[in-house]
């Protein structure tokens, strides 16, 4: 792995380790995380400090991985994905002072190998979506998504299993 750090008019890349093969379209602001090989990530993504992504993976346009995700191997994230990693998000503590990074509660996602998530998704924080599972376009995924599953609408909700 190799590390970037560069600052142009079309990408903003700064400490981001990235593996062989690795595309990196225009418009992506990343820091501080961790791409694998032969991933592809297209234009107007942000991707956060000490996210993890696998090897030959493809995360489209428009779509949000914020601090506390991992993304395993050969993953296709589809166009506006948004993961959040913040349950209770606020701006300011109960006295009026401005929220940092000590006053809230990071929850981690995990998407495990050979899994999809169509355009639009929603991915709440703390969940696992499962190995060779499918999560539909405009899903809200609340809660982990077992393996080899068909997961879509909002709450998602199990549809079909995959053979």
């Amino acid at each position: 792995m190799k590390i970037i750090s560069e600052n142009t008019d079309k990408r903003s890349l700064k400490n981001v380790k990235v593996g062989i093969g690795v595309k990196i379209f225009d418009f992506v602001n990343a820091y501080s995380c961790t791409v694998g090989d032969n991933t592809k990530i297209g234009t107007f993504v942000e991707i956060q400090k000490n996210v993890f992504i696998g090897k030959n993976c493809k995360i489209s346009s428009h779509t949000f991985i914020c601090e506390g995700v991992t993304i395993e191997d050969d993953i296709f994230i589809g166009h506006n994905v948004s993961f959040i990693n913040d349950i209770f998000p606020k701006s300011v503590n109960e006295d009026g002072s401005m929220q940092s990074d000590k006053d809230w509660d990071l929850k981690t996602t995990i998407v495990k190998k050979r899994a999809s998530i169509g355009t639009s998704a929603t991915i709440l924080g703390g969940i696992s979506i499962g190995e060779n599972s499918l999560v539909g376009a405009g899903a809200v995924v609340t809660k982990d998504v077992p393996p080899n599953v068909v997961v879509a609408g909002n709450p998602a909700r199990i549809i079909k299993k995959i053979k």
